[in-house]
């Protein structure tokens, strides 16, 4: 056991980003089983040994990740510091796609009452999202949808460890209405939408910049 999870902290490490336990064990030439234990094994090594270091289970796979109270010196090591943070704008429209996917941009745009074409542009940029065909309506707009690249940055095995939207105001703060729209008011109040058009100006200044 202790040769497997010395091979599977190698991988995790050469991999850097998520494998999943199928691809592992193809490539350690050990059962999947064998894999499982080793993984599970390694997580305790790491939490119990203080290590700087830690294993992530996201989007179907595994992978080795600093811990979170490291995250600041590794982002200064690294230059990343503010970089890759997305608006509200855009962290807006993003929520709106993973709790509503498959949705088309004239429909976030209606629960958002502005364009969120910037904010689209942006998110996939980023890869966070995709399109997901067309909805056969009138002008068969895009439909969009959130990618394996939005479960690894926000650290998510699947769909399903989205916090529910009852959940949100004790997470988050964010009072929610499930019989309209899960995360925001189907109406907004005009000074709401003067912001949202403001936001959306910058976002896509910044895109062009």
């Amino acid at each position: 056991m202790t040769t497997h999870v010395a091979l599977l902290e190698a991988l995790l490490f050469a991999s850097g980003k998520p494998a999943t336990v199928e691809r592992l064990a193809e490539a350690a030439e050990i059962s999947k089983e064998e894999v499982e234990a080793a993984l599970e094994a390694l997580e305790e090594a790491c939490e119990a040994g203080g290590r700087g270091v830690r294993v992530d289970r996201v989007a179907g796979g595994a992978r080795l990740v600093s811990r979170n109270e490291f995250d600041m010196p590794v982002r200064n090591l690294l230059g990343l510091e503010g970089r890759n943070k997305l608006s509200i704008a855009s962290l807006e429209v993003l929520s709106i796609i993973a709790y509503r996917q498959p949705v088309t941009a004239p429909e976030i745009a209606e629960l958002r009452g502005v364009n969120s074409a910037s904010s689209l542009r942006t998110l996939l940029d980023k890869r966070l999202i995709t399109t997901a065909g067309r909805k056969e309506v009138v002008g068969t707009p895009f439909l969009y949808r959130t990618t394996k690249e939005f479960l690894v940055h926000f650290g998510l095995a699947d769909l399903k460890d989205l916090p529910r939207p009852e959940d949100l105001d004790a997470l988050y703060g964010v009072e929610t209405n499930t019989a309209q729209t899960e995360l925001f008011p189907q109406e907004i109040s005009a000074e709401e939408k003067r912001g949202k058009e403001e936001e959306e100006e910058e976002e896509k200044d910044s895109s062009n910049g």
